[in-house]
């Protein structure tokens, strides 16, 4: 029995259109997976159905009922639930007042019931099974008790569907256990789940159903029993990316970096070797661990354990300075907040990094600070017009070569790329992949972080492919192509040999 039925939706931003024509139903009591890339569309639709935004056209019918021009507190009374993967917690707030933020228990008085609220919400955690204490400060909890106080909120609005928006992602493999134990038991009350993940263990385990957007459009719907991991990778990623290939063989010098063993915050037990001159792909899913092993290795972020090894010798202090007087620099995710320096000038931004490394030396001369300026320009193609000019005025592209500029003034011989082509046109990405290989002849070790395959396709000589913090499987460069990275990324390829086991022990 239908519970949603949202037929031919279609959105527009600013004339660019990110939903077309877009078909999703789910019926009354079933996990239904909504999957796809990133940037397929599927956050876009479920803030549609959580009255986050207005659809352009389409309808969407709940529970028998026509919704017109739904706001955020109209789906929610409803019966429409969010659970956002940025958690929606107060966390100096107790867990009873989160329960009851904006629907507070009021006498004749007009005094707070405190007393019942906490009854009530007591009662609400043992019909989940979670030992969770209502007078404990939110803030107090964990990661998997914040996200189970979130479903709880959900709940007691008396939520009959229940968007869930990568649950798992900060969960470990017992605490997704008993998440999922609370799914099915609320499942067999009646209540209804659209569950949003990449990974594809979870979601044949989890889900009744599925539904494939990509690129803003409706693919596949399917009982989730008659398809395999595979054939939902295909319709997650479509034809294969196909373009011009711009990796070039070179000869690889001596291993210069080397993690043995090494675990921090996100990751664990990451062991990797890389040569000199050799371009590195790391790529996994969001939250996979790749951007915090790039960040442990230039020291942003402290390892716990294991040891960081470059040209043989044992990193011993684990910081930035460190690491820059090691000869490695990082071209972080995200310039805007963690690069630029917008109230500094092109030149400032391109020399500050090589004063730092050289503070005792603090005079600086400005005209040969220029003659740097004017060969680096040179070198990376830098669209400027003044070394005086604001950052700021440049394209992002541009913006991103000054990044690399300022590195490459240090003498950096180990490059790490944090995102490299976040936020700039197809055009500059180009530039950007030419770079990356002409330092690598040049000697260079790069090592990228991207969620984009075919850049890795382009210019990489290895993908090494994170799952949940870990190493998955490491791709030699015949073997990357966004199928096969997908299907690591995501487990699949465990799922089916699983599968595969269970029909073998059947036989």
């Amino acid at each position: 029995m239908e519970l949603l039925k949202m037929s031919n939706i279609s959105k527009s931003f600013f004339g660019v259109q990110v939903l077309s024509n877009v078909n999703l139903t789910i019926n009354k009591g079933e996990v239904h997976a909504l999957l796809g890339e990133n940037g397929a569309g599927k956050s876009t639709l479920m803030n549609i159905l959580a009255g986050v935004y207005t659809r352009d056209s389409g309808s969407i019918i709940f529970d028998g009922k026509e919704l017109i021009h739904t706001t955020i507190k109209e789906a929610e009374d409803i019966g429409i639930g969010f659970v956002h993967q940025e958690l929606n917690i107060f966390n100096d707030l107790k867990v009873y007042e989160n329960i009851f933020l904006g629907k507070e228990l009021i006498n004749g008085f007009r005094k707070l019931e405190k007393k019942a609220m906490i009854n009530e919400t007591r009662d609400l955690m043992q019909s989940l099974g979670v030992d969770i204490d209502p007078l404990e400060l939110a803030g107090h909890l964990d990661t998997s008790k914040k996200q189970l106080l979130e479903i709880a909120k959900v709940l007691h609005s008396n939520a009959k569907l229940i968007i869930l928006d990568e649950p798992t992602t900060a969960l470990n493999n017992e605490e997704i256990k008993k998440l999922f134990g609370i799914i099915k038991h609320l499942k067999k009350q009646g209540k209804s789940f659209i569950f949003i993940s990449h990974k594809m263990p979870e979601i044949f385990q989890i889900s009744d159903r599925y539904t494939v957007l990509r690129n803003g459009s409706f693919i596949k719907c399917q009982d989730i029993k008659h398809t395999n991991p595979e054939e939902i990778t295909r319709y997650m990623v479509g034809e294969s990316y196909n373009s011009e290939s711009m990796y070039e063989t070179r000869a690889l010098g001596e291993v210069v970096l080397e993690l043995k063993n090494l675990s921090g915050e996100g990751f664990s037990n990451i062991n990797l070797s890389v040569k000199k001159g050799e371009i590195i792909g790391l790529t996994g899913l969001q939250g996979a661990g790749c951007s915090e092993v790039i960040q442990t290795i230039f020291g942003v972020m402290r390892a716990k354990s294991g040891e960081i090894k470059v040209h043989g010798k044992v990193v011993t202090q684990n910081d930035i300075q460190t690491a820059m007087k090691n000869k490695i620099a990082m071209v972080a995710a995200n310039r805007k907040e963690n690069s630029i320096i917008p109230d500094m000038s092109l030149l400032e931004n391109i020399y500050i990094s090589e004063h730092v490394l050289n503070y005792k030396k603090q005079h600086i001369v400005k005209q040969r600070e220029i003659n740097k300026y004017t060969r680096l320009k040179e070198l990376l193609n830098i669209k400027a017009n003044h070394y005086g000019d604001a950052i700021t005025s440049l394209s992002g592209g541009n913006q991103q070569k000054v990044i690399l500029a300022r590195w490459l003034n240090t003498k950096a011989d180990i490059i790490l790329f944090d995102n490299p082509t976040q936020g700039i046109d197809v055009g500059a990405k180009s530039e950007i992949y030419k770079l990356i290989l002409e330092l690598s002849k040049e000697g260079k070790t790069v090592i990228m972080n991207t969620l984009e395959i075919p850049e890795i396709q382009k210019i990489a000589d290895r993908c090494i492919v994170f799952y949940h913090g870990g190493i998955e499987v490491e791709l030699h460069r015949n073997e990357i192509n966004e199928e096969n990275v997908m299907l690591h990324a995501t487990h699949a390829v465990h799922t089916r040999l699983n599968e595969k086991e269970e029909e073998n022990d059947r036989d």
